[in-house]
């Protein structure tokens, strides 16, 4: 197909011109092209593009004849005859001077061109012409039309006349015929026709039609028909004229040989196409061009009567120009390719309107690559003399540049050397593999690998130059078939070339041809010819490889003569070979034959032909005895399959789980988009229907001109013009001197569409729903299936919700009831929807369901992110109430499955009801997103102790904090700021009720995700549930939940334990006081710590004893990494103190938990460690979880902590197995008002962990030894307190109130002694924050990776 490129070039109009050009016409050959001015006829070469000859009348002979008007070409290109105004014909004669050349191309020494090539003086040099002026004929009236039939010129003047005249300009005695006496009817059949009706008719355009024998006509009135001769004779007694009845406004008229079609331009701005009937003769409106006001709403119906038709010389493609300008190119039946009435043709970068291109002239170039113009924006009658001087550099030729077709290489990259003698390229065939291009210029070919870069070249000039392409070639596996005439030995030859072989004659295997051969084609291991005496031929193709290089064997197989259904060779489009059956076949149909050669596809201008083998009666019993016998079956009787075919499409290739895609033979049609030819099968197996017909025909519509059809992808390949504007380069005043301004940039890009949810539709409609439903199947696994189902869907919608009719038999509850056999439907139907007006809802979801039943067939498959879109319908469908319930189940179940994103977006959403902003509800998220600062962003928001909050923090604490900010629902300003707002309340209830039965489930991982995903005030809950939610009933189950949540390990006995430090009471004094010195209860109390602030009140309640108890516990044991507030902090060395003023606040120092490998090295030779106790250490090393829980643990241990929590603290000490930490809280129940029921909770709860230990977990037991004495004393002080106390708040509030300055303080000062070191990027606490690990969804419980996130 063709597509416009680059910028039109303007060829320069001579200075010495006295008037600008105003026609132009290209000769048969399309090698020389005259352009007419009103006194002066001008010979052009086509390339180089240059003026050759041009011949001046003198204003005496302008005088008399008038100026110049139409020219015509002779058959041979040795004469023109030109037509002036006032009724004269001038014959010239156009004699060639030999071995004469106007212009010759100059190479640099040393360049690979050789002029000694034969014919290098015809195709690189401009020939040397004269023009001579022979003839003068007088025919006394007004010449409207001049046309070449044949070997004479009809020329139709205005008063009614056709004269037929030699080329010598003798009139041969002939009379001139009267229009008058031509009879006319609506077809051939008719026993006498009327005669045209008043003598004033003439004839306004004519063009004669070769392979219809006649010649269509537009009349002075309008109408418009086709005159043809009755006999070999062309008197008046012998021609007929058939009307076309619906045409009164005819302006001009182009016909197209080869689809045998006429093409009338009318005053309304539309082309009618007709074709005449064969059977009798009368005109037959084929298909109409013409704007549509959907895609031309500006200058639809305004573009003034067509002015110029000219088909391409391929006949694919027809220009058409219009009064009011414009210029648009259309497929042979009716798709339209480019139109320069709209975007940037039309429109300039700042958006104002151009002038539209107004044409007075065009012609096409040779093979259709160039469009030569005549602009008459830049002149025209009222052009004066002065101003055609003044603008001689505009005044000129305007050349458009076509890439023609997605397969054939566009001229400019293919090797110099063969295209300069070569050119233009007529033919191009690319491999299977898409890896190889093969190209046919004037003589020879070559061909070039898209892997290696290079091209293939005749070494031989000769031989290239004695061969001429004249069916085309293709390609077979590693093979080029050439159908070609041999121009030394006058023989039609078949030729194979080997790819991989130097190109040479003597590497190709030659097959002489009793005819020349018009059209070649591959299917398999098979040739077909179609010859110019209308037999095909096919030939089977075999690899040998005998010698060095591997050639090939051909043997005729077959010949089929189609002389009785074909008129003319010429109209024959295509021929395939094909594996396509009808139903007669398919019921006969073996696996083993479908892929065999069945039928042959024929294109008869337009009209699609099939010729399919006789399968019937006793040749498929000779076939089974006789393998061989199957290629000699004869043909059937040809069938009309379709008509108006542009191209057609099948496959050799089988699938047995797309057979439907396949088997089926896809269309091109034009303007009446595709067609498929389907299959179709009984399903299961099962015998099929008398009444269902194997195949069927479907038609759909796309958007692209289709140029290749992927069959299992289900897609189909084009090509579209983009256009890139250039104006604003230039200013308005220098507009008139640079093409840039008045045209875009034309380049070509690729696309495809997807067709599936057509044929889809079609079945459906035609009630084949079961055949539907395989096909869908089928393509189930595409990745673009669920579109699909949407497109057709929607599209189904749009048509039936806005039809002003009403509807029979609607359609969209059988496409919703096809969609519920998907998994898909509940998403399909809720993206439609959301994707539609809102108006057509309530239609929608009268044939797919309520919205509510659909939003809770997503809650029970668990699909929560399609329920949120229903949620979005539910909204603008339902009351708020309705709204407020649907969505409070989802959030329930977000909340429950740890959907964060979507939980964040319920809030929003929930809180978008309350506020009344319910009209713009929030986006609702499609996929899972993860949370971009690794599920830490509450450590910016959540409070520092219990009575401060985050948003009371100075600027100061956030120098170093990054950029990342928490969603906007559940922010730190919401807790505290919008807390009185009851949408708020009624959302913390919800999140409340979900933290309560996290806890008392024991989800301890799955609190940590929920309070760090939604920014969740855990601190203060777990302060207002100590005594509930927050209490430890069990800890054995407790402690059992933990392991399994966090993977952690049971500890274990070793085998050797009856040696171990552990049985002969070594432990303590070997592991103790070497390794755990500094993990004594003791030294908690005792500590000083140094935060650079001196003179700070200390709190001696059991929250003040969490600060500096807690700091030196992390000091002394906190190998692992831990997160700081909004700051880094550096690698603090062993001993350092550390500052730690809440749950957030944490560094990372040495632990003996993880191994102080540092200092196990140094005190090695002093501990003098026997090899039991080597064992027991590293059985204490692999008996601890991964890093990632117990980064995890560390960090809910300082939650519990700060919340007063100590029975869940006990519990977490416990499994880490750090007497630190128990001794920690023993502390703080010593040194604090401790409730008595939570002592004595603790108390019964390690007492029930020994007994269990005792029985089930003797790996317990060491560790249970270690603590034993602070259990002892825990003992003593809960039976000193007879009666236990409650907790009291205001206690509580008094101690937050003095212990806070102190957590401030030292964050400032931490935050100011670690800015600098921060900064570098070795620094120990870069690496503290890649290695931490945020409490985050995982998506598998039992890896270790699903730990996995980062710290903001």
């Amino acid at each position: 197909m063709y597509f416009l490129s680059g910028w039109p070039k303007r060829l320069l109009w001579p200075r010495e011109a006295q008037a600008p050009p105003l026609r132009i016409q290209a000769d048969p050959h399309r090698t020389l092209f005259a352009v007419l001015s009103p006194a002066e006829l001008g010979i052009w070469y086509n390339r180089p593009s240059v003026l050759i000859v041009s011949y001046k009348e003198s204003q005496k002979a302008v005088s008399q004849f008038g100026h110049y008007d139409q020219a015509e070409w002779r058959p041979d290109s040795t004469m023109i005859a030109i037509s002036t105004v006032n009724g004269y014909i001038l014959f010239f004669n156009l004699p060639s001077s030999r071995e004469k050349y106007l212009y010759e191309p100059v190479y640099p020494k040393g360049s690979p061109h050789m002029k000694g090539t034969p014919h290098y003086k015809e195709e690189q040099c401009a020939p040397l012409l004269n023009l001579e002026k022979k003839q003068v004929l007088d025919l006394q009236a007004s010449i409207t039309s001049l046309q070449t039939m044949l070997e004479d010129l009809l020329v139709a003047t205005a008063d009614g006349l056709l004269h037929l005249i030699h080329w010598d300009g003798m009139m041969n005695g002939r009379k001139a015929i009267n229009l008058c006496t031509v009879p006319f009817s609506v077809d051939l059949h008719s026993s006498r026709g009327s005669f045209l009706g008043f003598e004033d008719v003439h004839i306004k355009d004519m063009e004669y039609c070769a392979t219809l024998d006649g010649f269509a006509v537009v009349f002075n009135d309008g109408r418009v028909g086709f005159i043809t001769p009755m006999s070999s004779g062309f008197t008046a007694e012998q021609l007929h004229g058939v009307w076309a009845q619906d045409v009164l406004d005819g302006t001009c008229v182009a016909v197209n040989n080869k689809y045998r079609l006429m093409a009338f331009g009318c005053a309304n701005g539309s082309v009618q196409v007709y074709t005449i009937d064969n059977t009798s003769g009368a005109m037959q409106l084929s298909h109409k061009l013409e704007l549509t006001p959907k895609q031309y709403p500006d200058v639809w119906n305004k573009t003034g009567a067509v002015k110029l038709i000219r088909w391409s010389p391929d006949n694919c493609v027809v220009m058409v120009t219009w009064e009011c300008g414009g210029l648009s190119l259309w497929s042979v039946f009716g798709a339209q390719l480019i139109c320069t009435l709209g975007g940037d043709f039309a429109h300039r970068s700042d958006g104002t309107k151009k002038d539209p291109l107004k044409i007075s002239s065009m012609s096409w170039g040779s093979e259709g690559y160039h469009l030569w113009v005549i602009d008459a924006n830049s002149f025209g009658s009222s052009v004066t003399e002065s101003k055609c001087k003044n603008e001689s550099q505009r005044c000129g030729i305007l050349q458009f540049q076509f890439i023609k077709s997605a397969l054939t290489v566009n001229p400019c990259i293919i090797h110099s050397t063969y295209l300069e003698i070569n050119w233009p390229i007529r033919f191009s065939a690319i491999d299977k593999m898409g890896q190889n291009v093969a190209v046919v210029g004037k003589f020879g070919f070559a061909h070039y690998s898209l892997l290696s870069k290079k091209w293939k070249l005749f070494g031989n000039i000769t031989q290239e130059q004695n061969m001429t392409v004249t069916g085309g070639l293709a390609w077979w596996n590693d093979f080029i078939v050439i159908a070609c005439y041999n121009l030394s030995d006058r023989q039609e030859e078949l030729r194979v070339y080997l790819r991989t072989a130097n190109l040479d004659n003597a590497f190709a295997h030659i097959t002489k041809v009793q005819a020349e051969t018009l059209l070649l084609s591959v299917f398999r291991d098979i040739v077909i010819l179609f010859r110019a005496d209308c037999s095909i031929c096919l030939y089977s193709i075999k690899r040998k490889s005998d010698g060095p290089n591997p050639t090939t064997s051909i043997q005729v197989l077959q010949e089929v003569s189609m002389s009785r259904y074909i008129p003319h060779p010429f109209l024959v489009v295509s021929v395939t070979l094909t594996s396509v059956r009808t139903e007669t076949g398919i019921s006969f149909k073996l696996p083993q034959q479908a892929c065999e050669a069945e039928s042959i596809m024929l294109n008869l201008a337009g009209q699609l032909i099939m010729v399919q083998r006789d399968r019937s009666g006793l040749q498929i019993r000779e076939k089974e005895s006789s393998p061989n016998q199957r290629k000699l079956l004869p043909f059937c009787t040809p069938v009309v399959l379709a008509q108006s075919v542009e191209n057609v499409w099948t496959t050799c290739r089988s699938n047995k789980q797309k057979r439907h895609l396949l088997e089926a033979l896809w269309l091109s049609c034009g303007g009446s988009g595709m067609k498929v030819w389907l299959p179709l099968f009984p399903r299961d197996h099962r015998k099929p229907h008398s009444f269902l017909s194997k195949r069927i025909m479907l038609p759909f519509h796309i958007n692209i001109y289709p140029l290749a059809v992927l069959f299992e992808d289900a897609l189909v390949l084009g090509a579209v013009n983009d256009t890139v504007p250039y104006d604003c380069l230039y200013t308005h005043s220098s507009t008139m001197d640079h093409l840039e301004f008045l045209f875009p940039y034309c380049i070509v890009e690729r696309t495809s569409q997807i067709y599936l949810h057509h044929i889809l539709r079609q079945l459906l409609v035609k009630n084949l729903g079961e055949q539907a439903l395989l096909l869908a199947h089928s393509c189930a696994t595409l990745p673009y299936f669920p579109h699909v189902l949407e497109l057709m869907l929607h599209e189904v919608l749009e048509e039936e919700a806005t039809s002003r009719d009403p509807i029979p038999d609607p359609l969209l509850p059988t496409v919703a009831k096809f969609i519920t056999e998907f998994p898909l439907f509940l998403q399909t139907v809720v993206h439609c929807a959301r994707k539609t007006e809102y108006a057509l809802w309530n239609y929608l979801f009268a044939a797919v369901g309520n919205p509510k039943d659909l939003f809770e067939e997503c809650l029970m498959a668990q699909d929560l992110d399609t329920a949120a879109s229903y949620l979005i319908i539910l909204q603008n469908m339902e009351v708020p109430a309705v709204s407020r319930q649907h969505a409070t189940l989802l959030f329930n179940t977000a909340l429950e499955q740890g959907k964060w994103d979507l939980c964040r977006h319920m809030i929003r959403f929930l809180k978008a009801i309350g506020s009344g902003e319910s009209e713009t509800p929030p986006p609702t998220p499609t996929t899972q997103e993860p949370s971009s600062s690794g599920g830490f962003e509450f450590f910016r928001h959540r409070s520092i102790s219990l009575s401060q909050s985050g948003d009371s923090l100075p600027p100061g604490k956030f120098n170093l904090q990054k950029t990342l900010s928490m969603p906007s629902g559940p922010s730190g300003k919401r807790w505290s700021k919008d807390s009185d707002c009851a949408e708020n309340m009624y959302i913390d209830m919800m999140l409340w009720r979900h933290a309560r039965r996290l806890l008392e489930e024991i989800r301890l991982k799955d609190l940590g995700c929920f309070a760090a995903q939604l920014g969740f005030e855990l601190i203060g809950w777990l302060c207002k549930e100590r005594t509930r939610a927050a209490r430890v009933d069990d800890f054995v189950t407790a402690l059992k939940k933990l392991h399994n949540d966090f993977l952690w390990p049971f500890p274990v006995i070793p085998v050797c334990s009856i040696n171990s430090p552990l049985k002969n009471g070594k432990y303590r004094t070997v592991i103790g006081e070497q390794l755990l010195k500094s993990q004594s209860a003791d030294s908690f109390l005792n500590m000083e710590v140094d935060t650079g602030i001196p003179n700070v009140p200390r709190s001696h309640s059991w929250l003040g004893a969490i600060g500096s108890s807690q700091r030196e516990m992390d000091a002394a044991s906190s190998h692992g990494p831990h997160m700081q507030e909004a700051f880094l902090s550096p690698l603090l060395n062993k001993g350092d103190e550390c500052s730690i003023g809440s749950a957030t606040d944490l560094t990372e120092t040495s632990s003996i938990v993880d191994g102080d490998w540092t200092m196990v090295d140094e005190n090695f030779s002093t501990l003098s460690l026997t090899q039991s106790e080597l064992e027991h250490i590293s059985l204490e090393l692999a008996s601890k979880g991964p890093h990632k829980s117990q980064v995890q643990l560390r960090y809910l241990l300082h939650i519990f902590m700060e919340a007063g929590c100590l029975d869940w603290c006990i519990i977490i000490g416990l499994i880490l197995r750090e007497s630190s930490v128990i001794s920690q809280v023993f502390s703080l129940m010593q040194s604090s008002d401790v409730d008595g029921e939570m002592l004595q909770n603790i108390k019964t709860g390690l007492q029930a962990v020994d007994r269990w230990a005792s029985t089930d977990c003797p790996g317990y037991k060491p560790f249970l030894t270690v603590i034993k004495p602070q259990l002892q004393k825990l003992s003593e002080i809960a039976e000193e307190q007879e009666q236990p106390e409650a907790f009291q708040p205001a206690a509580l509030s008094r101690v937050a109130e003095q212990a806070s300055p102190r957590v401030e303080d030292s964050r400032v000062s931490a935050s100011h002694s670690t800015s600098p070191q921060s900064e570098a990027g070795n620094s120990p606490a870069t690496r503290h924050e890649e290695d931490l690990l945020g409490l985050e969804e995982e998506e598998d419980p039992l890896q270790e990776s699903g730990y996995d996130c980062t710290v903001s």
